[in-house]
């Protein structure tokens, strides 16, 4: 009687965190609860079962420490065991889930749970004597992973923000900050650069969550991104863990929204400490060592993506490849005005609220008439051009490009970046200047 009294009250402890019926229930159940709800992936970097064949098809019957290789994986199939009340088998796997990870804190205390019950009835998750550790942040560290495991990507669907990456661009990384994941997109070239499922990750972020405004804020940036240094193989402090990679966050908008701060890194975890909360940094984003370690060669310095969004957003492939054709067209609309050297139409791609390079869009405008007019012929072409979109209710897309300029008077050639913002209908160029 004393395992089935615990069992709910362990549970309900758990559940109690996002307000569903139970931890198990967010383990196994078919379809999401919670909106906006992403259907289960049919690709996914968890090792389901081992590959070698067993005699039963059964989850329960896979060697424990098959399962400890995943963390996420592992919490799925303890809790499922409580669920079933075999708890000597749960205990079983936490324990597997110690040996590969010494310094999981929260498969410690799981495992003093289970030890407890044994004696007598729980009345709550983590009733085991923890030290100083905090236990709410042990089971928001639970339900993250647990919910991130039932609510995998599926494959018809795509990040929003992903509409064309150039070819050179491997894979993007998009940060959900609610829900403490990063997701790896692979760039599939043979299907037209269509983004396709890697992989994800749980993180930690800043101790006071997710838009950054100002130095020390606690806070994880939301914008879009790009990796600027591999730190991985420098001689860094212990708390980066097995490496680095800062972000170049501010971007050009987060400085003219007069936001700023410093290093902020996508990062490994101290060697003490297998995993972090969600809330725990002081604005990176922080994934395990061998989270890290897992993305590393998928990391290209200046080039791979980094999207930071508070929830991601996804579009079908049919909603996506529509988007992405209408700001193709819009962006060579732009290319032809002008090369057209017609200034009025060159100028009606930007907004009024354009700003760049100290000028307003009034002296902007003066500029280009006067350049203009000592143009027989203008030729331009733009090569390798990525289009992203910015997270946000704010409708932005950032469009990186290598631009080929010649004229009559003038050859030049140059990495571009344009913020274009949405205005009355129209799509408008906000910012534009050197990448």
């Amino acid at each position: 009687m004393q395992k089935k009294s615990w069992l709910p009250l362990l549970l309900i402890g758990l559940a109690a965190a996002i307000a569903i019926p139970s931890v198990i229930q967010l383990a196994t159940r078919q379809t999401p609860a919670p909106e906006p709800a992403l259907p289960r992936s049919a690709e996914t970097t968890l090792p389901v079962w081992p590959s070698k064949p067993t005699t039963s098809a059964n989850p329960s019957d896979t060697p424990a420490q098959s399962l400890a290789s995943n963390p996420e994986l592992a919490l799925t199939q303890i809790f499922a065991e409580i669920e079933q009340n075999n708890l000597g088998l749960a205990l079983q796997h936490t324990e597997a889930l110690i040996e590969r990870h010494p310094n999981y804190r929260l498969a410690h205390l799981i495992k003093g749970d289970l030890l407890l019950a044994r004696r007598h009835p729980l009345t709550t998750f983590g009733a085991a004597p923890s030290g100083t550790e905090k236990i709410s942040d042990l089971r928001a560290e639970a339900l993250r992973r647990l919910q991130a495991y039932r609510e995998k990507p599926a494959p018809e669907q795509v990040p929003r923000y992903l509409l064309q990456m150039r070819p050179d661009q491997r894979y993007a990384v998009v940060i959900d900050t609610q829900r403490s994941r990063l997701y790896i997109y692979e760039n599939d070239l043979a299907t037209g650069g269509r983004p396709r499922f890697v992989a994800d990750y749980y993180v930690t972020q800043g101790k006071l969550g997710a838009d950054k405004f100002y130095e020390g804020d606690k806070k994880t940036p939301l914008g879009v991104y790009h990796v600027t240094a591999d730190l991985s193989r420098q001689k860094l402090p212990d708390l980066y863990g097995s490496g680095a990679f800062p972000i170049n966050f501010p971007n050009e908008w987060d400085r003219r929204r007069g936001r700023g701060g410093s290093g902020i890194w996508l990062h490994g975890t101290q060697s003490d400490t297998f995993a972090r909360p969600p809330l725990a940094s002081d604005g990176c984003v922080v994934l395990t060592n061998q989270d890290l370690d897992a993305i590393r060669d998928r990391l290209q310095v200046g080039l791979t993506p980094v999207i930071i969004s508070p929830q991601v957003e996804w579009l079908s492939l049919d909603d996506w490849a529509k988007e992405r054709e209408e700001f193709n067209r819009t962006i060579e609309a732009w290319r032809a005005d002008w090369e057209s050297r017609d200034t009025d139409r060159y100028l009606a791609h930007y907004s009024r609220q354009f700003s760049a390079g100290g000028q307003d869009f009034t002296q902007f405008a003066a500029q280009k008439r006067q350049v203009n007019a000592g143009k027989t012929w203008i030729k331009l072409k733009l090569d390798k051009i990525s289009i992203l979109r910015n997270p946000g209710a704010e409708e932005m897309v950032v469009v990186t490009f290598e631009q080929d300029y010649r004229s009559n008077n003038l050859d030049n050639r140059m990495k571009k970046r344009q913020y274009w913002v949405r205005e009355g209908g129209q799509w408008k160029i906000i910012y534009e200047g050197a990448a």
